[in-house]
């Protein structure tokens, strides 16, 4: 999708460690097929379809942390201004077209995640120049077009819809400038909080962080770690009088 291949480096928050996991791998399935020489012709014919795995058919787990690695430095909150947002460097024009709305960086990982198989089970591996490089290949379910089946978070579940998008990886203080910065000053203006976004982490951004921090119960430090990250998006907050 886009040119951009960078090895994530996130370094331990100072309000909480960030673990991350990944999910194990699965083999693909694969076909055999047997050509045939007809009239001086070529036949091409399946003669037969196995799985080297019990799983059903789409990318695994695996597969996908995989392409996020390549494409992002698997990072769902990325936004560094080249067009290209998230986890899986949607443009907006794509990320329009699998249903999203708004910018692929501020929607949540789930959400990215459902909008990028809706997209391989529309157009398969094609819209990533990342699986080319990494070697995925494609599957039963690629451009088969059926996307029924795909669950995507309930805007009316709080649980779904308010899912924060990962940490970015840094501790943000006073005086700092991020696009990440900006992503949770939007998050909190859309709750409310007297801000604008500028990126720029000001005295308005560290009385809301500060203020976010007591109403959640966590120490004060005006630090905007791991821990005071997601509370943009899940945590409770007060408009100031």
């Amino acid at each position: 999708m886009a040119r951009l291949h960078i090895a994530r480096h996130a370094r331990r928050g100072l309000d909480s460690p960030n673990p991350d996991a990944v999910a194990g791998a699965r083999r693909p399935a694969g076909v055999r097929i047997a050509v045939l020489g007809v009239g001086g012709a070529l036949l091409v014919a399946v003669t037969g379809i196995w799985s080297t795995s019990t799983a059903s058919a789409d990318p695994s787990a695996s597969a996908w942390h995989r392409l996020r690695v390549c494409e992002s430095g698997d990072n769902y909150s990325i936004n560094t201004g080249n067009g290209h947002y998230g986890a899986y460097q949607f443009d907006l024009p794509t990320w329009r077209s699998v249903g999203g709305s708004g910018y692929p960086y501020l929607a949540s990982p789930a959400e990215q995640d459902a909008r990028a198989l809706i997209l391989y089970r529309m157009r398969g591996w094609q819209p990533w120049q990342c699986t080319s490089i990494i070697g995925l290949r494609e599957d039963t379910d690629a451009r088969s077009g059926r996307t029924n089946d795909i669950h995507l978070p309930d805007p009316t579940d709080r649980n779904s819809a308010s899912e924060a998008p990962r940490w970015p990886g840094v501790d943000y203080t006073y005086g700092d400038d991020s696009p990440h910065i900006r992503q949770w000053q939007q998050a909190m203006i859309a709750r409310g909080a007297p801000l604008t976004a500028p990126g720029h982490f000001g005295p308005k951004t560290l009385a809301a962080v500060t203020q976010i921090q007591q109403l959640n119960h966590l120490p004060v430090t005006g630090i905007l770690g791991p821990r005071t990250w997601p509370l943009a998006w899940t945590g409770t907050y007060e408009r100031p009088a």
